[in-house]
């Protein structure tokens, strides 16, 4: 496999930096201020599933269909961990906006 440092960082950090902030503004949006951690989760996962958009615009060839495969798994893995209450960043932002929003 060929090294991809920078899509493991990328996906790793996807729900921190992208779809955290996009929940919290899809909530604050719809004047919904108390989700449960639950919905808040699924919306994070809503938009971390974005990413497999931005994947199917990769060219269609081997090495891309190889690095496509490896970018879905790293981002179902990271997609698990949110569900679970397993990444520290979603859940300490979940906190955050019920708590002082």
């Amino acid at each position: 496999m060929s090294d991809f440092f920078e899509i493991e960082r990328l996906v790793e950090d996807l729900a921190k930096i992208y779809s955290t902030a996009c929940a919290t503004s899809w909530y604050k949006v719809n004047n919904i201020s108390k989700p449960t951690i639950a919905e808040f989760r699924n919306k994070v996962i809503e938009f971390m599933k974005h990413f497999e958009y931005t994947l199917s615009t990769f060219p269609q060839n081997n090495e891309s269909e190889k690095f496509k495969k490896y970018a879905i798994s790293l981002l179902n893995k990271e997609m698990e961990k949110v569900q679970k209450g397993e990444n520290k960043e979603v859940e300490k932002r979940y906190k955050y906006f019920v708590e002082y929003i």
